[in-house]
C-alpha cells in the first residue's frame, strides 16, 4: 500500500508527547501534501495534557488522536520513520530513511512544565519544517 504523497512516521515510546507533537506539526505544515502517522513502542492510556496545550497554543487541534503501537502495516506503508529521543527503540526498518532525533530535554537543565513543553515543541517544529522540506514530492 502506497500514498500518492509521501508518508512519515514519528515514533516516541509513549505516542504520548513527542510523536504527537511532530505529527500535529506536521498534518499542520504539509496539509494534505505528507500522510503522518505516530506511534509508539510503548503506547501510553492518553496524550500528555501538556503536549497537546502546547499545540492548542499554535491553533493546533489533536483532538481525536490517542497513542498507538508500532505495527508492521504502518511501518511498510510509510518512506519515512523518525524516532523522536532516545528512550525508543526501533530497528530501522529496510529500504526506509530512519533518523533518531535527540530532542532537547529542558528538564535536564532543571526546566519543568509548560515552559518545558513549550522548548520541546519549538525543538520540533524546527525539524519538522527541516523534514518538510526535503521530503519528495510523488
Amino acid at each position: 500500500m502506497t500514498s500518492e504523497h509521501p508518508a512519515v512516521l514519528f515514533v516516541c515510546s509513549k505516542n504520548g508527547g513527542k510523536s504527537q507533537l511532530a505529527a500535529g506539526l506536521m498534518r499542520d505544515l504539509a496539509g494534505d501534501d505528507v500522510t503522518v502517522y505516530s506511534a509508539g513502542t510503548k503506547p501510553v492510556e492518553s496524550l500528555n495534557s501538556q503536549a497537546v496545550d502546547s499545540l492548542t497554543e499554535l491553533g493546533i487541534d489533536v483532538t481525536g488522536e490517542y497513542p498507538k503501537p508500532v505495527t508492521d502495516d504502518v511501518l511498510n506503508t510509510v518512506d519515512v520513520v523518525i524516532v523522536l529521543g532516545t528512550e525508543a527503540k526501533l530497528d530501522p526498518p529496510a529500504g526506509k530513511r530512519f533518523e533518531i532525533w535527540e530532542t532537547d530535554e529542558p528538564s535536564e537543565r532543571g526546566i519543568e512544565g509548560m515552559e518545558r513543553m513549550r522548548l520541546v515543541r519549538d525543538d520540533i517544529k524546527t525539524r519538522v519544517q527541516a523534514l518538510y522540506k526535503q521530503l519528495p514530492a510523488k
